[in-house]
């Protein structure tokens, strides 16, 4: 499974054999088909594998009585997955998995967590718009800094400045107009996840 995820993550999906892969593995390619049913079936695996990585990961933040800084805090899981799993978060958004952002969210979609956190938001008048949307702008922005810090793109102190800031700025720009304005935070670039939090109007 290793080498599968390696080479999915680091080579075109259609240069990818079965035989590749059990050359690469050690075994055979009967063995492959055996276990996963040839290619897809193998690819399916490490999907599979990547999404329950994530989900655990973010499913494990705890809930807090501010849903700005829960939604910090999943925003922090995600990257530290990704760099944590950085094959399997290329083989998750790298091109094995279509983001459908139109899909129906299963009850181990890493995205589960973001929508609830987002849900309470919008219940308690903290942000404002469709929860698809904003689910959509955080996940792009998050994704965009991840991508370029696994390309090498940010050395670690830009990387950590940059994340602060874009989520800081991400839920400014969907919050109520009265909670914008209330919203305390210091400079982004100095401030951690415990700086992201509201002052009720």
């Amino acid at each position: 499974m290793v080498c599968a995820i390696e080479m999915l993550a680091t080579r075109p999906r259609e240069t990818v054999t079965v035989r590749a892969l059990a050359t690469a593995a050690g075994t055979s390619t009967t063995a492959v088909y055996s276990l996963f049913g040839g290619k897809d079936g193998l690819i399916g695996e490490v999907r599979n594998r990547a999404v329950a990585g994530l989900f655990q990961d973010v499913s494990a933040v705890p809930t807090s009585e501010d849903p700005l800084a829960d939604l910090y805090a999943l925003a922090a899981a995600y990257r530290r997955w990704g760099r944590e799993h950085s094959h399997l978060y290329a083989v998750l958004f790298g091109g094995v998995q279509s983001f459908d952002p139109s899909g129906a969210v299963g009850t181990s979609d890493p995205i589960r967590p973001l929508l609830a956190a987002i849900d309470r938001a919008l219940a308690e008048s903290v942000l404002a718009g469709e929860a698809t949307f904003i689910a959509l702008s955080i996940w792009v922005a998050l994704h965009g800094l991840v991508t370029l810090e696994l390309a090498g793109a940010l050395d670690a102190a830009t990387a950590d400045a940059t994340f602060r800031s874009t989520i800081h700025a991400t839920l400014r720009g969907w919050a109520t107009p009265a909670v914008f304005r209330t919203l305390r935070h210091a400079d982004p670039a100095g401030t951690s996840s415990g700086d992201v939090r509201i002052d009720r109007p």
